[in-house]
């Protein structure tokens, strides 16, 4: 290898290293989706209990991760990369070890959820606020790297989903959450080689002074860039609508029809199509508008939503889920671009905590909303109810100038 290959070689080193403890952290949670759920289902058969369930594993979400930034911020990402998935495997290899001594209920099932959860955000803080640097050390473009970086996680998302509903038809639903484990485990790994600029303990004087004190900064920095600002509240919005339908209405239905696989099926549908779209990103974004795409994402997202609300034969299902994850892949790029263009670098892992932790205090009233709906109109008219303030939020965001700050670098 000559010395300009080794010099490329090295620069690309860190971005690959960030990307496959990604690949293999968002894998293990995408075996959660399936099997988590799957798992009350097949004790109590109530929608209601999936969404108590569903909603401790994402109460949590909420406050740590909007702590997690300020921990970043304040010990450094690299280790706080390596706490978190240590902590998530853990509390995930709890739940068959519970379920095989003292037995799960559903009371079990919540706490060990809210457990699992609370370790997450860290380790998603820490990843997401080492991309500037990784970037510069390869030398490419944010919207190339942060195209890449989302179809990574699509890329996961494919594969963790499918491979949770092949597992639980083979093994159980508690045996598959020992394959997340070793996700964890691998990633864990994987972080342990990385050397990143920027990547250690911060300097004390660029350090916030306290967890909470730095908390605050984060969250008056977001809400004084009116970008930032709406897209948190917007993502909020879609969250709340959308993710009761990966987590409980779709369990819901294929439960009732028996089959595991089909589940699996949909949600790597919806993974294919995000990473296509993420992928598509990177050729797009030098000629297409981070605000038209943005627009066509939240109008695609709650169109297809009202035609899932008919539930039709299972091949149209998945091709509204591509569809689904193809409007909606670049919606991740852009948001990353608006954190990286808006925040410093001493900064960032909190303003990344914050944006994230904006989207997951609308999944536990999301669930809560879903769950009884289920089960007192059925899974249709649910749909229809999540799907259509879906498409007046699409309306709403076609009337907001703030999302042309979107295209700023842009000269026309």
């Amino acid at each position: 290898m000559t010395a300009p290959e080794v010099t490329a070689a090295r620069r690309l080193g860190p971005l690959v290293l960030l990307n496959v403890a990604t690949l293999f952290s968002a894998t293990g949670n995408g075996i959660v989706i399936v099997a988590l759920p799957w798992l009350v289902l097949e004790q109590t058969g109530r929608a209601t209990d999936a969404a108590i369930v569903a909603g401790a594993a994402t109460l949590p979400l909420l406050f740590a991760s909007l702590f997690s930034g300020t921990v970043v911020d304040r010990f450094g990402r690299r280790a706080t990369s390596l706490v978190s998935d240590g902590f998530s495997a853990l509390s995930v290899s709890a739940i068959p070890i519970v379920g095989g001594t003292l037995g799960l209920s559903v009371p079990i099932l919540a706490v060990l959820a809210a457990l699992g959860a609370t370790f997450d955000p860290a380790g998603i803080s820490a990843r997401e606020s080492m991309l500037p640097a990784a970037t510069k050390a390869a030398g490419w473009r944010l919207d190339r790297v942060n195209s890449l970086y989302e179809a990574n996680y699509n890329v996961a998302y494919l594969i963790g989903p499918g491979a949770g509903g092949v597992l639980i038809a083979l093994v159980g639903p508690e045996s598959t959450l020992w394959l997340t484990a070793v996700c964890f485990v691998l990633s864990i790994v994987t972080i342990a080689f990385l050397r990143l600029e920027h990547a250690g303990r911060p300097d004390r004087a660029t350090r916030p002074r306290s967890i909470w004190s730095g908390t605050l900064d984060g969250l008056r920095f977001v809400w004084r860039d009116r970008l930032l600002r709406t897209l948190a509240l917007v993502d909020m919005v879609i969250v709340a609508l959308y993710m009761p339908i990966e987590s409980v209405l779709f369990p819901k239905y294929f439960t009732d029809l028996g089959e595991p696989a089909q589940l699996g099926w949909v949600l790597m549908a919806m993974s294919l199509g995000g990473l296509i779209g993420a992928l598509a990103y990177g050729a797009l974004a030098p000629h297409v508008r981070r605000r038209t795409l943005m627009l066509v994402a939240v109008t695609g997202l709650g169109l297809s939503m009202l035609g899932m609300a008919f539930l039709p034969p299972l091949w149209v299902l998945l091709g509204l889920g591509v569809v689904i994850g193809l409007v909606y892949g670049p919606v991740g790029p852009i948001t990353n671009w608006a954190i990286q263009t808006r925040s410093s670098e001493h900064m960032r892992g909190r303003v990344v905590g914050v944006m994230t932790s904006t989207a997951y205090a609308a999944g536990p009233l999301g669930f809560a909303l879903a769950g009884p709906l289920i089960d007192q109109i059925g899974i249709g008219a649910t749909f229809f109810t999540l799907a259509i303030p879906v498409v007046a939020v699409a309306a709403l965001c076609l009337l907001l100038p703030v999302l042309r700050e979107l295209d700023t670098d842009r000269t026309s």
